[in-house]
């Protein structure tokens, strides 16, 4: 059964001011409600994630000052949002959508967060609008207490995932593959085992091209037992933040060559939303729906 972590705490936790696009964290499971892509239960509310595991990625004494609403004035505007208690107990609880996310993957095949995506957190601080990093922390949990050897993170967001690049820089078991815009947030770039920077305004077709050109071959030579898909929509060319000049049929084909392929491969994988800020809501739901939709067509 795919299973979908889900609350409303995604979306009305977040501070006025902020709520639009992120109003898509409601209007896509009600979405996917309505066309009978899925049923109530296939979602779940995941309870907030225990400390341990956060601790197991980010640094001790960030944690600490995140928790206590210490971060400094700089530190909380590199992170986009006002700091509350709210926003932080949004985000722990985000964490344990993918990190159970992950383990009905194990079961399933695939398991997906309607939130997460946090791909700018970096060990000791947050960055565009995230706190903590759910992909790092739910591959350090497999690493640490389930055995892996070696995982693969597929990174589609229109921007690096400079956090997840750092955090694994030197861990071997951790393969980050990110392919952004590369005139693009963050303009100060981390090094990714595999970047692939595509030039502003690249289409469907030169897009596609690239990612069949790289992933087959990264599963080839990486082998991983498992993949987190970082499946952000800012790649749409209607999108303000993003740059690129994909249709949404493109990043339908995108999505459908992730999970394609993790399939064929038999590798179980863990989807994260990541960005997406087109003008019109409509557009980016459209665009999200698509992974869902792929994931209980080529799954279930």
């Amino acid at each position: 059964m795919l299973k979908i972590a889900w609350t409303d705490i995604f979306a009305h936790s977040l501070p006025e001011g902020h709520r639009f696009p992120m109003a898509k964290y409601d209007l896509l499971p009600e979405q996917l409600l309505y066309e009978g892509t899925i049923s109530a239960e296939n979602l779940f509310a995941p309870d907030p994630l225990p400390a341990q595991y956060i601790l197991d990625t980010h640094d001790a004494a960030y944690w600490r000052r995140l928790s206590e609403l210490q971060l400094t004035a700089a530190e909380i505007r590199k992170t986009g949002f006002p700091l509350s208690e709210e926003l932080v107990r949004r985000e722990v609880v985000i964490m344990n959508g993918t990190l159970q996310a992950t383990l009905f993957a194990l079961e399933f095949g695939i398991g997906m967060n309607i939130a997460g995506g946090t791909h700018h957190a970096f060990t000791d601080r947050g960055e565009g609008f995230c706190l903590l990093n759910d992909i790092a922390i739910a591959a350090n949990y497999l690493l640490k207490h389930k055995g892996f050897q070696k995982i693969l993170v597929v990174d589609l967001d229109v921007h690096q995932g400079n956090g997840t690049a750092q955090i694994f820089a030197q861990e071997p078991r951790v393969f980050t593959f990110s392919m952004h815009c590369g005139h693009n947030y963050p303009f100060h770039k981390e090094r990714s085992d595999l970047d692939v920077p595509l030039a502003a305004g690249t289409d469907d077709k030169a897009y596609l091209r690239q990612l069949n050109h790289h992933l087959p071959r990264l599963l080839d030579e990486v082998q991983p037992e498992f993949v987190f898909f970082q499946s952000g929509v800012d790649v749409l060319a209607t999108d303000k933040l993003g740059k690129l000049g994909m249709t949404i049929a493109g990043c339908k084909e995108r999505d459908r060559v992730v999970l394609s392929l993790c399939r064929q491969h038999h590798l179980p994988v863990t989807v994260s939303m990541g960005g997406g800020y087109s003008k019109q809501i409509a557009h980016i739901v459209e665009a999200h729906a698509n992974t869902f939709r792929l994931a209980q067509h080529l799954y279930f």
